[in-house]
């Protein structure tokens, strides 16, 4: 065969392939059919474990079972997707109406995960069995073959209820995405049952029935004057809030207990919910919390805030409204598949469509259940007719030489190679017309259905066949009496299924939080030398002064609406608000520096620390590496910026002490080679904050100045070298810009 090359645009190619990809995944994948309200893997998991028989009145089976075999007959797209969608269909607090019954770690609400397939169970609810695969063996719906055409597998379920609203959906397609909230089963029933009465019926009306979203979780819809436009549209956003009751605790306290969460805080959530209210009171914005316990188990959420005796509770409300996910947004975007494509549907669609999937099925099913009946009265009114002449039939099969010998008289009257006693039999015998249907059961049937009993219930059996073809043709012939049909099952599973609202609808007030100013007074900074910071008030500190001292780096007064400044060696000045750094007990940890600013610890040490609110008052000595130093006023540091240049520095340069001058007279700089030298403070020039400063020691090659130290005339002033203990003021007093003196060890 000789080979063609095709020459096509790549653009097209990559567009067709891209659309086609992108239908696969919207049609195939991450969309619910509007008609039973399931994604494909949910449907063939439900269809797989109805085939495996394992029915809700049967043992359970494992979930491993189940998810193979549907990958291996029905979705071959991994284990893991298919044994979550189990997971999904048994968690009660995801779904409105779970249809399938777990057994085993299936997750919880907080977001811990379901056990591997291997250790968990499953099998199918009731109301899955009753109400969605029931009369699949009625032809109420068409078939397909599979991915590898090997089975058959339903291209739609059932489903006698409008589960899309029910259970809701949530799916991610490529560029759509559903988000379908679940629904109260009786009101969802009972709007179906209204629009069945009356088809011209508005969403408005509809929503006398369908109040809201009724969300597993509880919790309180916030927006019920928006609801009509989210339902006639099909897309908008849910303001929803959790539950929250005050309760009295001991020593006058309150506790403010959460009972209910929004439905978009489950999972992992909930511990983000309890580190934010950490965080609050951690951000001193909620300084009225004693302590905070997640105390939820089975029996439901419970959330404990324990307040102080004499917190304003609704103040303290509004504001984890504000600030938490305790109040949250449900977005609505109510996409499903409708006649093979994508649709934004309203509420009153979604329930028009699922009506029209009922009637279907209500034909398909009745007209499959009229033609049983009307071969079964075919068959019963040939036995009875042949019990009246039994006599002649077996006169008919005694003379025949085989079985298609005695079906042809039975069916055409052909007497030929019959042998019959009489004349009169022979012509009767012509005279036959069954059916072959009947000519078959007349000759299958058994000598003991000619009891007279037996003969009896035949004809009641007949009498009760014609009834139900009677009633099977008025319910197709009539669309009144089908929908009364309809009606009755939907009034059945109402009964057997329905449960109480667990949402509130209504109209609830903005949250309004007033934030208190904090009061500014004096505390203390705290900095130990791994960079952990805290401020306490004055009052632990002067109980802890000694162990502050010795425990700590850096120790500053500050205020506490104020700011702190660090300085480092690379020149930079951070300033962070003390109001972000953790206000504690003296004990208390505190957080790393590198968290409350933009200071950080791989790159940069902290050379020095004071409170911007004295800066006027200072003046700052700086001294680097290769002894530059100058003298900068504080007034210079008052800066708005989180991070600027405190200092210049040359190539290879670094800031090696800052000091805050006050009753010092003298300088010492010490090299790395063991030079001292001593000079007035006053020989430094007062520069401003972008000058490099001027020369202090003379410096040999490869040497620098390692430490600097400083001393008045009144004052002793001893430190350690090498071992030696040298005094500073016996130190030479020369002049800046020389070398000074080598102490020799």
């Amino acid at each position: 065969m000789e080979e063609k090359i095709i020459k096509t645009e790549y653009s097209d190619t990559m567009q067709k392939a891209f659309i086609n990809y992108a239908m696969s995944v919207i049609i195939a994948r991450a969309l619910p059919d509007v008609r039973d309200g399931l994604k494909p893997v949910q449907r063939r998991t439900l269809y797989d474990m109805h085939e495996l028989g394992i029915r809700y009145d049967r043992p359970y089976r494992k979930s491993a079972r189940i998810v193979g075999d549907t990958m291996g007959k029905y979705h071959p797209h991994g284990d893991s997707s298919i044994y979550e969608a189990l997971v999904v269909l048994t968690q009660d607090f995801k779904k409105g109406m779970p249809l399938i019954d777990g057994h085993g770690n299936f997750g919880n609400i907080e977001g811990d995960g379901a056990a591997a397939m291997r250790y968990t169970e499953a099998r199918l609810q009731k109301i899955t069995q009753e109400a969605i695969l029931a009369d699949l063996d009625k032809d109420v719906v068409d078939f397909m073959p599979n991915f590898d055409e090997t089975e058959t597998e339903p291209s739609v379920l059932p489903c006698r209820f409008p589960n899309l609203l029910v259970n809701g959906s949530e799916g991610i397609a490529v560029g759509m995405a559903t988000s379908i909230p679940p629904h109260n089963f009786a009101e969802v029933i009972d709007a179906t049952k209204a629009y069945i009465l009356n088809e011209n019926i508005t969403t408005k009306e509809l929503m006398r029935y369908v109040k809201g979203p009724d969300f597993p979780t509880g919790g309180i819809v916030c927006n019920k004057d928006e609801l009509l436009s989210i339902y006639e549209t099909g897309t908008g956003k849910i303001k929803l809030r959790g539950k929250v009751e005050v309760e009295k605790a001991k020593g006058g306290k309150l506790n403010l207990v959460i009972s209910e969460i929004p439905y978009t805080m489950i999972g992992a959530n909930i511990g983000k919910f309890l580190q934010d209210v950490a965080q609050l009171y951690e951000q001193k914005k909620a300084p009225e919390i004693v302590d905070i316990s997640n105390q939820s188990s089975k029996e439901g959420i419970r959330i404990v805030i324990e307040l102080k005796k004499d917190a304003d509770v609704e103040n303290f409300k509004n504001l984890l409204y504000k600030k938490t996910r305790l109040e949250d947004t449900f977005g609505v975007n109510m996409i499903a598949i409708s006649d093979g494509r994508p649709e934004t549907l309203s509420l009153r669609d979604i329930i028009a469509q699922n009506v029209a999937f009922q009637y279907e099925i209500a034909t398909r099913k009745y007209t499959t259940l009229l033609n049983k009946e009307l071969e079964k009265r075919e068959i019963q009114e040939g036995l009875i007719r042949a019990c009246n002449i039994i006599d002649l039939i077996i006169e008919i099969i005694r003379g025949s030489k085989d079985r298609d010998m005695v079906k042809k008289c039975l069916v055409s009257g052909d007497t030929d190679g019959i042998k019959f006693r009489s004349k009169e039999s022979s012509i009767m015998a012509a005279q036959l017309n069954f059916t072959e249907r009947q000519a078959n059961a007349i000759l299958d049937m058994r000598l003991y259905k000619l009891i007279g009993l037996e003969v009896e219930a035949l004809i009641k059996e007949n009498e009760q066949t014609n009834a139900n073809i009677y009633k099977y043709e008025d319910i197709l012939d009539r669309r009144d009496s089908m929908a009364q049909v309809i009606i009755q099952d939907l009034d059945a599973l109402k009964k057997e299924y329905s449960h109480k609202r667990k949402t509130v609808i209504e109209n609830s007030e903005e949250a309004v939080y007033e934030e208190k100013k904090p009061e500014d007074m004096d505390v203390m900074f705290l900095m130990d030398r791994f960079g952990y910071c805290k401020t306490i008030d004055m009052a632990a500190y002067e109980r802890n002064r000694d162990a502050a001292d010795t425990e700590f780096r850096y120790a500053v007064k500050c205020r506490s609406m104020g700011k702190i400044c660090i300085f480092t060696n690379t020149g930079q000045l951070h300033t962070v608000k003390v109001s972000d750094i953790p206000f504690g007990k003296f004990r208390d940890k505190g957080l790393p520096i590198d968290n409350v600013s933009n200071y950080n610890s791989a790159n940069e040490n902290v050379i020095a620390v004071t409170s911007q609110s004295e800066m006027n008052l200072y003046r700052l000595l700086f001294v680097t590496k290769q002894s530059m130093c100058k003298i900068v006023s504080g007034g210079e540091f008052d800066v708005s910026k989180r991070t600027v240049a405190a200092t210049k520095l040359g190539d290879g340069d670094e800031v090696v002490s800052i000091a805050v001058l006050g009753e010092q007279q003298h300088i010492i700089m010490q090299s790395r080679e063991g030079f001292f030298l001593r000079f007035n403070i006053e020989e430094i020039a007062e520069l401003k904050k972008t000058a490099v400063g001027v020369r202090g020691m003379k410096l040999g090659n490869n040497d620098c100045v390692e430490n600097v130290y400083y001393s008045s005339q009144f004052s002793d002033a001893v430190i350690e070298y090498k071992d030696k203990q040298i005094d500073l003021n016996k130190i030479k007093l020369t002049k800046r810009d020389t070398k000074g003196t080598k102490i020799r060890v």
